[in-house]
């Protein structure tokens, strides 16, 4: 399963990923579902994945080689050649459409879910402002705003009332982060099938370059002082509320 938080806030955006594919009793399996384009000082994309890794990765392979090698007059825009992120986002939607067509006509005896990929995408080009998108398996997608300012994609149950409660558009892009890693640890505490470690990127607005990329591993410091700390207010929030007399 996979767990994946895409924040778009006033500063910019926060983006994060957990690694885990499989999580059998002796079959445990990782892989990076935070992707990264740049050309700096012009645009920057993070893209998180979920779902089908063979969909997931046939996807990002053809969306980097169309960015790299598509030219040709006509031709629809790539990454690197799309005029705004409204254009990136269908481009994420088109390939991922193409992928799942190729995949289920080499095997048609398989079902459309078991091609099922969905995906976030943040970035920047020029001087547009930071945008979020949703994009979803059948390569449609929406586009965060006032009102939804987050997007979760895979196993997002456990993590989203903190989301709900705390985030703040006008947040820093540190103090965001602690919440969106606050959501990981209650996702990590309640399924098996999200595991470490967690990617995470702090994109801030107008720089056009990724200088702020992490990885969290299971023993990192500062999650597990988050982890305990959360656990300990928690437990000290819910001795002071008043008992139920009913």
């Amino acid at each position: 399963m996979t767990y994946c938080v895409g924040l778009k806030l006033d500063r910019g955006l926060v983006m994060a990923a957990d690694t885990r594919t499989n999580a059998g009793v002796d079959n445990v399996a990782s892989y990076k579902k935070l992707h990264i384009w740049e050309k700096p000082g012009e645009r920057v994309f993070i893209l998180l994945t979920a779902g089908n890794l063979a969909v997931t990765q046939a996807v990002i392979n053809q969306l980097t080689e169309e960015a790299h090698h598509r030219h040709k007059k006509g031709a629809e825009p790539s990454l690197y050649s799309a005029p705004t992120m409204f254009h990136a986002a269908r481009s994420v939607g088109r390939v991922l459409n193409q992928v799942r067509e190729r995949q289920a006509s080499a095997q048609p005896g398989l079902k459309a879910e078991s091609f099922y990929a969905s995906f976030i995408l943040g970035g920047q080009i020029g001087k547009e402002e930071p945008r979020l998108f949703n994009v979803y398996a059948e390569g449609n997608f929406i586009e965060a705003g006032p009102d939804t300012p987050y997007f979760q994609i895979g196993e997002h149950k456990y993590g989203k009332p903190i989301l709900d409660r705390v985030i703040d558009p006008q947040m820093r892009l540190g103090a965001a982060a602690k919440i969106v890693l606050l959501s990981f640890d209650s996702t990590l505490r309640s399924n098996l099938s999200v595991g470490m470690p967690i990617d995470m990127v702090l994109y801030n607005r107008d720089t056009l370059k990724i200088e702020r990329q992490v990885r969290i591993e299971q023993n990192d410091p500062y999650f597990m002082t988050l982890s305990t700390g959360w656990s300990n207010a928690l437990r000290t929030a819910a001795g002071e509320l008043p008992e139920f007399e009913g």
